[in-house]
């Protein structure tokens, strides 16, 4: 069991679990390995865990039919020893295809097999032990309606969702299937096209259980916190489980204490709206301290996006979150979601 901390009072994931919601965050396979700090703080403060990497298809499967799950036994490994939900991320993901994949010309046929496989194995190896996954990432086009062009859609067409949400179904019965994607926490054009396209699959018989809204926000630039309560309660109204996947809101460089209340009062907005969502389940940030961030690589100019800084101290959003979750903790709807 996790262990109680004097750094920061109760720990979030206590919280967590007295509003019946999980709290989590992405987790890299390395620092989990080798740095001890990492693994307390995660212990201590989450009760769900996502795999950042090490279950995408091209670090899990490497080369054709020969698997590396060591990254991804590691995590759920971890999670069974700290009472911690995990999600998997991600089976199907247009970016995420290994060079044996894209190097090749596939028949329908052909590529259908090898998501089924994929599916098969990963799926089945985890069984009962991920309690949901994302089973197609970011599927939608950006900038005109439909889905975006991929090895996936080009070769099998739209129906792959279908199909890979089935074979996961096959493989596992209970976990949760989720459909993820980014720039459709809010009411737009993608998030109405996200709703249209859950819409007919439910209405076709196939199994998606949720969908999970990333939520990479710049900390002064986000949707308004009703906006993201309607947003969802219209996918609850579908029978959809709703949650925050991928959260993190980054800082412009540089970092001052006024732009970390301004973070911090943005968690709570987004904490708090998650909580008022009639089937929000959990909300995740997409890493755990500030340290192993993937912020500064991918948005330059910006930093600091997480609730722990680089010495894992929490930070403002931390305190923000923690009396989030506080209020009225044991008053939430009829009991717990998870």
């Amino acid at each position: 069991m996790h262990a109680a901390t004097n750094a920061t009072g109760t720990p979030l994931r206590d919280l967590a679990d007295a509003r019946g919601i999980g709290i989590g965050a992405a987790v890299a396979t390395r620092p989990l390995a080798g740095d001890s700090a990492y693994r307390a703080t995660l212990a201590r403060e989450m009760n769900m865990i996502v795999a950042e990497n090490c279950m995408k298809l091209h670090q899990i499967q490497p080369r054709e039919g020969q698997y590396d799950f060591a990254g991804a036994d590691a995590l759920a490994a971890f999670a069974a020893s700290n009472n911690m939900r995990l999600r998997g991320h991600t089976l199907v993901w247009h970016q995420s295809a290994p060079g044996w994949l894209k190097d090749r010309q596939w028949s329908r046929a052909e590529l259908l097999n090898v998501l089924s496989q994929h599916i098969a194995t990963v799926v089945g190896r985890y069984k009962g032990r991920v309690c949901c996954w994302d089973v197609v990432n970011e599927a939608l086009d950006d900038k005109i309606p439909g889905l975006r062009t991929s090895l996936w859609h080009d070769v099998i067409g739209p129906d792959y969702l279908d199909h890979a949400f089935t074979f996961a179904h096959a493989a596992d019965p209970r976990a949760k299937l989720f459909y993820n994607d980014y720039c459709t926490e809010g009411l737009n054009r993608k998030s109405d096209e996200q709703y249209a396209m859950l819409k007919a699959m439910l209405a076709r018989g196939v199994p998606v259980h949720g969908v999970g809204f990333q939520c990479h926000f710049v900390f002064d630039s986000y949707p308004a916190p009703e906006t993201l309560v309607s947003n969802m309660n219209r996918f609850a109204d579908l029978g959809l489980e709703t949650q925050i996947t991928e959260l993190d809101l980054r800082i412009s460089t540089p970092v001052t204490p006024e732009k970390l209340e301004r973070q911090a009062r943005a968690y709570g907005e987004i904490f708090r709206a998650a909580l008022e969502a009639r089937n929000c389940t959990a909300v995740l940030t997409w890493g755990l301290t500030d340290k192993y961030s993937w912020v500064p690589a991918f948005f330059k100019g910006f930093d600091a996006g997480l609730l722990f800084d680089k010495d894992y101290e929490p930070k403002p959003a931390h305190d923000a979150v923690h009396q989030a979750l506080s209020i009225d903790a044991v008053s939430r709807g009829s009991g717990p979601k998870l």
